[in-house]
This record gives C-alpha cells, sequence and structure tokens, in this order.
C-alpha cells in the first residue's frame, strides 16, 4: 500500500510531467489563462491520461509482446490514445458545451500532447504492473492538474498586477513557469 502512496506521490510532485520531464508544455501554456479551463483541461487529460496507460499496458502486454509486434508499440498507442480523446471531446461537449467552447482547440490536441505518448511508454520502460501503470498515469495526470491549475491563478493574479511591457504575455509567463519548476523541485527529498 505504502509502494502505490509513494509512487503517486512522485508522479504528481517529484517528477512531474510538466516541471521535471517536460512533457505537455503547450497545453500547459494554452489553457492556463483561466483557473476554470485550466481545471477542465486537467479533468479531460487526467481521464485520458489514466485510460491511456491502462489500454496500452493491456495492449503491449496481450497482444503486441506474445504476438512479437513491439515494433508496433508507438502507432498502436497513438491510436489507442487518438480514440479515447474522440470519446473524451465528445463527452465533454454533451456534458458541458461551455467547457467545450472554452477548451476549443486544446481538447482534440490532448491526442497530440505528448505527456499522454510520454507517459504511456514510461510505463512500459519502467516495467511496471498493470495496477502501477495505472496509478502512474492517474498520478501523473494529477501532477499535470495540479500545475496547470497553479499555474492559471497565477496568471489570473498577474494579469491584475503592472508589468513592465518588455515582459507581459510569454516572457513573464516563462518566468512564472520556471519559478513553479524550482518550487517544486523541493519536493525532491520526498522520495
Amino acid at each position: 500500500m505504502s509502494e502505490y502512496l509513494l509512487l503517486l506521490l512522485t508522479t504528481s510532485l517529484v517528477n512531474n510531467v510538466v516541471l521535471a520531464q517536460f512533457l505537455g508544455l503547450c497545453p500547459f501554456m494554452g489553457v492556463s489563462n483561466k483557473v476554470g479551463s485550466a481545471m477542465g483541461m486537467g479533468i479531460a487529460t487526467t481521464f485520458v491520461l489514466t485510460l491511456s496507460c491502462s489500454a496500452a499496458w493491456i495492449l503491449d502486454h496481450y497482444l503486441l509482446l506474445p504476438l512479437g509486434l513491439g515494433f508496433l508499440r508507438l502507432l498502436s498507442f497513438l491510436l489507442v490514445i487518438a480514440v479515447l480523446v474522440q470519446l473524451t471531446d465528445m463527452m465533454v461537449a454533451y456534458q458541458s458545451p461551455e467547457l467545450h467552447k472554452i477548451l476549443g482547440i486544446f481538447l482534440p490536441l490532448i491526442t497530440t500532447n505528448c505527456a499522454i505518448l510520454g507517459v504511456a511508454l514510461l510505463t512500459i520502460r519502467e516495467q511496471l504492473g498493470f495496477v502501477e501503470a495505472m496509478l502512474y498515469g492517474f498520478g501523473s495526470a494529477a501532477g499535470f492538474t495540479l500545475v496547470i491549475v497553479i499555474f492559471a491563478g497565477l496568471r489570473e493574479r498577474m494579469a491584475l498586477c503592472r508589468i513592465p511591457s518588455a515582459m507581459e504575455g510569454a516572457p513573464i509567463s516563462f518566468i512564472t513557469a520556471g519559478i513553479l519548476a524550482m518550487a517544486f523541485s523541493g519536493f525532491a527529498g520526498l522520495a
């Protein structure tokens, strides 16, 4: 039980997919203007990432490896992720049309989010069991959600501040992301 908790803590805080592994930076910078849209993107990513890690593990261990088709791993994982993103897109459009409108193009772009594919491939590389792979995906997604929501809150606060004109927009966002990454590096002593 403690090993599962440690896995969740290390994937969400210590080896954060955005701040430590630099995966998923596109939605991190693109959808983090408002906390509401960041939370919606985080929830959608959590759903897709958890299911894609689970499905990728099953696909790899019960189909690709037994048939000697390991060379199709990347292609088959992309197909699984694309299907899961389409299902998520349809579900969000049905459940919350307002959130679907806010997320716009970034929701279908979860398919090209390198964090999704990267974490699915990392679960295979780390040779995790099924439960560990699912927890690895969930922990990574929880870390992604935590970071994107914190960053969106910081960006909302910065919108109310007077910032020098040379620093407005992307420069101050990258500096803030760097400071956030340094803050999260303090969690390295946990595991």
